[in-house]
């Protein structure tokens, strides 16, 4: 598989230059190209203005943006782009303009250079016709503001190989994206429903339903979202908009372009949206906006999945990082149920006399979290959610069996790797099913639910094979207690850890009091769980929590059987983690609290800033914690007390509260 370390990209506009800038801060060499000086220096300067915007809101350092700045070499000279392995068209959308330059691009760099389109309309297949390498060549579709939305579709044309789609597939998550994988259909997957969206509520101004106000509130209010669809094609331009329905007139009735919208590009004027704060709507228009609203979106998402144009985890991903839309599409269609959905589809449907698609039945959104991949002798399970952090829920837990039996079961299998998606391996469970269940008062569904995790994990670590888990990012609870039942943890370097539980009213309850104190000591274990500490990969290796931190180009060749998995290694702490050993080892938490412990080795300011964080935790919660690290009975011990600790006042009002600051009762 081809590594990608050096990037063009051609274009440097507003969407060229977000590009570069986002490859350059994730450490590749890039090379902004365009036509004149000029261009390249607003591009430059673009990049410079957001950054500084992230430096001034402490998103990240001056350091970072000086890195960043330094990644980064412009040249009007397109012979400069030699030295690139990917080289990202970033141009207007213009269908001849970019074959022209990809024909000039193609007899300048060498047959393995992958050749990229940025296009969100025009046909991958198509434009691949203009290389003489279509194996090469492959769309990579990234969304506004590309420096800071995480999404990119890719998509493969006719002839793309399965190895570019897999360089490009690694590359975009190195580059701190989460791709999603669609067929090369005009509007991929997310404008393909999004677009449409916008149309239909232009058409619902022309028709005089309400106004531009009452129209963006009302769908603001029935997707969850932030802005509305007005203000959405002020942000990003009415004549896009305009633009990309008409690549999709070809699909039908439904998405011929609307007349009021090609009135108001031909008018060069933004949408008027005053009054979008104030206004006021009645019943019956809320229910004819809201309902032609979703109608569109299920009509097109059905014909998308009938299609197979991507999988329905991958076109909710789509709208949730991609839009930010709140729930995806697939979501909203079984919240609403199917019954309600054929409704108002059938009912969109009728309006314009389309067909009713196929993809409206339940079948199709059916959701894959847990992928399974197998090279050689070693099969990788990905938690694959990561528009959610990758959260584990009773449908995750259960799919991560059944792809952990199916790898155990292959023969040829030697080594199992897990490892997450996105920015996070797993964030931890998801809060919202323990308060939803605390509040019905079925602290069962709760203690079963943990109950099957334990079995689960327990599975996990009893299996003969080995079991190596790759932390690519954030691992949090039920997460790290996950990694804790492999034989093998790696980590990434910029991964972060902790277990938060105590803060918000619980324990970890997935084996995180027993096999953290079985691999890193009493003493270790209470002072992760009982300050819920966020350490780093380095940190986590000096006390043995992890056995080495790699690099991504190590995770690909062990997930590809060309490097082993490193042994694993006993560390001998450092002072300042003996200090820290001692003290949790030879007091309680409360002795601590009270200065009644006999350990001096740690600095006072460290003593006193341990201190206060304990203080902010839930008291049940240590309570429990601590006794069942100091008993080290086993992690069934977990379950006989989860019934104490979810029936508290403060387990509610910690689970409920996640992000602020509480003060708890001990009750």
């Amino acid at each position: 598989m081809k590594k990608i370390k050096t990037v063009g990209v051609v274009g440097a506009g507003t969407m060229g230059a977000a590009i570069a800038q986002k490859m350059a801060q994730q450490g590749f060499a890039v090379i902004l190209n365009d036509r004149e000086e000029q261009y390249l220096e607003k591009g430059i300067n673009g990049i410079k203005e957001t950054l500084q915007q992230g430096v001034d809101r402490n998103v990240f350092s001056e350091n970072m943006m000086n890195r960043t700045i330094n990644n980064i070499s412009t040249a009007t000279d397109q012979n400069e782009l030699k030295k690139c392995d990917l080289i990202i068209e970033a141009i207007f959308e213009d269908f001849d303009a970019k074959c022209s330059l990809f024909k000039t691009l193609d007899k300048i760099v060498d047959s393995d250079v992958i050749l990229a389109t940025n296009t969100s309309s025009f046909s991958v297949t198509e434009m691949a016709e203009s290389v003489s390498h279509p194996e090469r060549f492959v769309g990579l579709h990234y969304f506004y503001h590309a420096a800071k939305n995480r999404l990119v579709e890719i998509i493969p044309g006719k002839d793309t190989s399965d190895e570019t789609v897999k360089a490009v597939k690694v590359f975009s998550v190195m580059s701190g994206k989460d791709p999603i994988l669609t067929k090369d259909r005009y509007g991929f997957a997310v404008n393909r429903f999004f677009v449409p969206w916008l149309n239909e509520s232009v058409r619902l101004l022309g028709e005089n339903v309400a106004t531009i106000a009452q129209i963006d509130a009302i769908a603001m209010k029935t997707f969850g979202i932030g802005m509305g669809p007005f203000a959405l094609m002020n942000a990003t331009g009415v004549p896009i908009a305009l633009h990309a329905e008409k690549t999709l007139e070809v699909f039908g009735p439904s998405y011929l372009v609307s007349k009021r919208l090609e009135e108001q590009v031909e008018a060069g004027e933004d949408w008027d949206l005053s009054g979008t704060e104030e206004c006021t709507y009645s019943e019956e228009q809320e229910k004819v906006v809201s309902e032609r609203l979703l109608g569109s979106v299920f009509f097109v998402c059905s014909q998308i999945l009938a299609e197979e144009v991507c999988t329905p985890v991958d076109l909710n991903r789509g709208a949730k990082i991609g839009l930010r839309w709140r729930m995806g599409p697939v979501d909203m269609m079984i919240r609403n149920g199917v019954e309600r959905v054929k409704e108002l589809v059938s009912t969109y449907a009728n309006l314009y006399g389309e067909k009713i698609p196929g993809g409206i039945e339940t079948s199709n959104w059916e959701m894959e979290y847990v992928t399974l991949d197998i090279v050689d002798t070693v099969a990788t399970i990905t938690m694959s959610r990561p528009e959610d952090l990758n959260a584990l829920n009773e449908d995750v837990m259960e799919q991560l069996n059944d792809v952990f039996q199916k790898a155990e079961a292959d023969s040829a299998v030697d080594t199992i790797v897990l490892t997450g998606s996105g920015k996070a391996f797993v964030a931890g469970a998801d809060i919202k099913f323990f308060v939803k269940n605390i509040k019905k008062n079925s602290i069962d569904n709760i203690i079963s639910f943990t109950s099957r995790g334990h079995d689960i994990l327990n599975r996990i670590d009893k299996c003969d094979k080995k079991v190596v888990a790759i932390l690519n990012g954030l691992t949090l609870g039920g997460g790290m207690e996950l990694a804790l039942s492999a034989d093998v943890i790696l980590a990434l370097p910029n991964v972060k850890i902790a277990f938060p539980e105590t803060g918000i009213g619980i324990y970890p309850g997935l084996g995180g009091t027993q096999r953290t104190a079985i691999r890193v000591g009493k003493g270790l274990a209470k002072y992760l769980i009982l300050t819920g500490d966020m350490i780093g990969a380095k940190d986590a290796k000096e006390i043995g929590l992890i056995d080495d931190v790699i690099s991504y180009d190590d995770l690909i060749d062990i997930t590809e059987g060309v490097k082993r998995v490193p042994l694993r290694q006993e560390s001998e702490l450092v002072d300042d983690w003996k200090g820290i050993s001692c003290l949790y080892g030879g007091s309680t938490y409360k002795e601590i609290l009270e200065g009644n412990y006999s350990c001096d080795s740690l600095p006072s300011d460290r003593l006193e800033r341990l201190t206060k964080v304990m203080k902010y935790k839930a008291p049940v919660a240590m309570d429990i914690a601590e006794e069942l690290i100091d008993k080290g009975r086993g992690t069934q011990s977990e379950l006989e007390r989860l019934r104490d600790i979810f029936t508290t006042d403060d387990a509610l009002l910690g689970l409920s509260s996640i992000g602020k600051k509480v003060a708890y009762s001990g009750k």
